[in-house]
């Protein structure tokens, strides 16, 4: 169906789509990521079937979304740990199978509020294996010249599935529920698609030379994580890399409750706060696409510097506009910008960090990310209730410009040299 890599020159997504295995991985990254948006969407979906006390049923709400996202915080960095020891491949496709079977499950169980927390809790934890070893599978499958156009890809299409995933997700269950029955038809969909992306990647041939020793197969995880720590501390560019990743992904995360009220200013419903954030993911896959055709052409430019002015502009002037077509160009506008840092910054970690230490810093970095998207949760509601919206974005606008600044400062001498 694809053909192995040729060896040619770089021409962005033309020589990606010639590449079997990658196309293979890219393909399950995707069925992937829109299984565990459909599974967010099944969780709130099942509650209707468990008994709560009158009253409690937001409390039970928030308790679930607690457990699903607490996995991401505590063992951000520990799948890592295994990316380093064992073959990709069965990381990858044993979370899908594990999830996927697991999700089967759900139904013979009693409906116990306690055993749906469970599952949440477990299939979250198992989620946490599968993205530092994706991160780690890419360098192993694609050209170093190919890179910039193998992460554009992939983050065009997980915003893709971030966007579509959580807009199909609801009628997919319904037709589910529907056409296969309210028993089990909404658990089979979701299951069926963590299977489909583990049968996608199990023809993929990674090119790993190396055994895994008894000595190595023992787990450190403590002493994992702090030999990681010390390889970032000594290698400047790669955490400054994290650090701007970590920055972009903290505003995107405190737009999404910004968005909420961002929603009624334009005369919008509460709940369509989402035509906001998927005007933004419209904005990455553009900018995406863009990095990914004519990277090669743009590599000496300050992308990451770019990108951080782009989103501060629009955090900026975000609150001056009362017009929502514009408001929805801004943001689009602002993906742009994302996608200027996001895709580099990936990039460049990829490419600077040795094949021995793939797991523990891709580990470290989803244990970021992870936190990077759930403290903003915590503290952006609370902070615009005292301040208000304007000034909190006006604030988000002059903090990315000093991290944006500041990073490119720090990095601009070598940037050019490796991107």
């Amino acid at each position: 169906m694809f053909p192995t890599e040729p060896a040619a020159v770089n021409n962005g997504f033309g020589t990606l789509l010639k590449n079997r295995s990658f196309m293979l991985l890219w393909m399950g990254q995707l069925v992937s990521q829109l299984g565990d948006k459909v599974f967010f969407v099944l969780l709130i979906a099942l509650l209707e079937n468990y008994p709560h006390p009158p009253g409690a049923e937001n409390s039970m709400y928030s308790t679930l979304m607690v457990a699903f996202t607490v996995p991401a915080i505590l063992f951000g960095s520990a799948g890592g740990v295994f990316v380093d020891r064992f073959p990709k491949k069965l990381i990858m496709v044993g979370s899908d199978v594990v999830r996927g079977l697991m999700t089967l499950a759900i139904p013979f169980f009693p409906k116990e509020f306690i055993i749906l927390l469970i599952f949440a809790f477990i299939i979250s934890s198992v989620t946490q294996f599968f993205a530092p070893a994706e991160q780690a599978a890419i360098p192993l499958l694609v050209r170093k010249e190919n890179l910039l156009a193998a992460n554009a890809l992939f983050s065009s299409t997980m915003m893709g599935a971030l966007v579509i995933g959580f807009a199909i997700g609801e009628p997919i269950l319904s037709a589910a529920k529907a056409w296969l029955g309210e028993d089990y038809g909404q658990e089979l969909v979701v299951g069926a698609l963590y299977l489909l992306s583990a049968g996608m990647m199990q023809p993929i041939n990674f090119k790993e030379n190396k055994s895994i020793s008894e000595t190595q197969a023992v787990i450190h995880p403590w002493a994992d994580f702090k030999e990681g720590l010390r390889y970032l501390k000594k290698n400047r560019l790669i955490l400054n890399a994290m650090l701007q990743l970590t920055t972009l992904y903290c505003v995107f995360a405190a737009l999404t409750v910004l968005t909420i009220q961002l929603a009624a200013e334009f005369g919008l419903k509460e709940k369509q706060f989402g035509f906001f954030l998927a005007a933004a993911g419209v904005g990455m896959v553009f900018g995406a696409a863009i990095l990914g055709h004519w990277g090669d052409k743009l590599h000496h430019k300050p992308l990451p510097l770019i990108g951080f002015l782009m989103i501060a502009l629009v955090l900026g002037v975000f609150t001056f506009t009362h017009n929502l077509f514009l408001a929805l160009v801004l943001c689009a506008f602002l993906g742009v910008g994302a996608s200027l840092i996001g895709v580099p910054m990936q990039t460049l970690i990829q490419q600077q960090t040795p094949p021995m230490m793939h797991g523990k810093v891709f580990g470290f970095q989803n244990h970021a990310v992870n936190i990077a998207l759930s403290a903003p949760l915590a503290i952006t509601g609370p902070l615009t209730d005292a301040l208000g919206l304007r000034v909190v974005l006006v604030g988000m606008s002059v903090v990315v410009v000093v991290v944006g600044v500041w990073a490119w400062r720090n990095t601009r001498r070598v940037l050019q040299d490796v991107i």
